[in-house]
């Protein structure tokens, strides 16, 4: 069987080192797309990102990336998993230093996390239980008595639409971590640093159809 092709949008702004070995590791090829034509190429795709959102979808636009991705992605049907700043940035607009307008998929704005504990930091570092509330082959084989999974993150994304939430984590608060609609999946946490855990969900969203 030929291994799937894993487009890795290269942007400026992701972590792609590891998510490309993560990608590898679990049996597919991954494909660093430093232009927007190479999504052609690509049966899933992957949109990582660390940073800014305004830098990012100002980015995103500079290199031709919007237009790619809403053809492969809502025109054509790929399969999509966005990461951290790359799940923010497909919201309708985020409060990040001034409102911004993002890619608009999910009917959903990202607002600054506000813990009701003192004790809880912004950013958010580090390994947090994460909540399924409802069940997602992106998490198949990965029980809610091991979903701990590493986060680094300021801003959250709030769904309109509760019908999109995949998972929650509890952070002071109840965060949406994980979003799903049609073809398009994202995550807040880091799969690439979650150790075992983190390569079954790259490898499950590897096997979506």
């Amino acid at each position: 069987m030929v291994a799937k092709v894993i487009g890795i949008i290269d942007y400026g702004m992701g972590n792609l080192l590891s998510v490309y070995h993560a990608v590898n590791a679990v049996g597919a090829h991954a494909k660093i797309c430093q232009n927007p034509e190479d999504l052609n190429a690509v049966d899933h795709i992957i949109l990582p990102g660390v940073g800014a959102f305004s830098q990012c979808i100002r980015t995103l636009h500079e290199k031709g990336f919007v237009e790619a991705l809403n053809e492969s992605v809502i025109q054509k049907g790929k399969v999509i998993l966005g990461i951290c700043l790359g799940m923010q940035v497909m919201a309708r607009t985020s409060h990040e230093g001034g409102n911004h307008t993002g890619l608009g998929w999910f009917d959903a704005e990202v607002v600054k996390l506000a813990p009701s504990e003192k004790a809880l930091r912004v950013p958010h570092v580090g390994w947090n239980k994460v909540t399924y509330t409802k069940d997602s082959r992106l998490f198949s084989g990965v029980s809610t008595s091991v979903a701990d999974f590493y986060f680094v993150h300021s801003y959250h994304m709030k769904c309109a639409m509760q019908d999109d939430v995949l998972a929650t984590c509890n952070y002071g608060e109840d965060i949406t971590v994980a979003v799903k609609k049609d073809n398009i999946f994202a995550v807040q946490f880091h799969p690439e640093k979650s150790q075992d855990i983190g390569l079954k969900v790259i490898e499950n969203f590897i096997k979506l159809d």
